[in-house]
């Protein structure tokens, strides 16, 4: 995708086009299921589109957190992430962070209190959002223990194991965008590109 093109969705004034167009093109690895969740930032007047762009998919959203006219939406499909949650190593890595609960709903409660709780003191995100985004167990333990440092390589999530692994998932995620926004600039939706 050229400059000029990514330069004209994003200085568009139409909220709508806007919307769509962010979310296909950070989304786009979740979009075509290779990403168990997304999360991206997006001004909060974009947020009030996320319901029609949606509408009649699998894909959920919550608002994690709103600051300065801009908010923290993670997108989910509610089977896989209930799944994905409750394999037990992502169980006991989440009962470290105060996870105790069994329901998804009250797990993406304390996610966004933990994100509002850890921004608030400007220290970036929590280190278990690395579970709820699909992270290999052993890069968000990694990070933990590193605090951010020593890490392999660095692409979509910094890289702690296995670095060939996380290269080929790389590459899938940047043809998935590729694609996705082909798809988009042809005029499909986001329903259409979802499915």
């Amino acid at each position: 995708m050229s400059s000029e093109t990514l330069s004209y969705f994003l200085k568009n004034e139409d909220i709508k086009l806007k919307a769509r167009f962010q979310v296909a093109l950070q989304c786009a690895p979740f979009l075509k299921g290779l990403k168990i969740s997304s999360v991206i930032t997006m001004e909060q007047k974009m947020c009030e589109e996320l319901q029609e762009i949606f509408e009649e998919t699998e894909v959920e959203y919550r608002i994690l957190s709103c600051r300065d006219s801009r908010c923290l939406v993670f997108f989910f499909r509610r089977s896989e992430l209930e799944y994905h949650l409750m394999l037990p190593d992502n169980q006991r890595l989440l009962e470290a962070y105060g996870y105790h609960m069994q329901n998804l709903d009250e797990m993406l409660k304390r996610l966004a209190q933990r994100v509002r709780q850890i921004s608030s003191r400007k220290l970036g995100f929590p280190h278990e959002i690395g579970v709820f985004l699909g992270y290999p167990k052993e890069d968000v333990e990694g990070f933990i223990q590193n605090e951010g440092r020593k890490y392999l390589m660095i692409g979509y999530w910094k890289v702690y194991s296995n670095p060939s692994r996380a290269k080929m998932i790389f590459k899938s995620y940047d043809q998935a965008k590729e694609g996705v926004v082909r798809e988009f600039l042809a005029g499909k939706s986001i329903r259409e590109i979802a499915q």
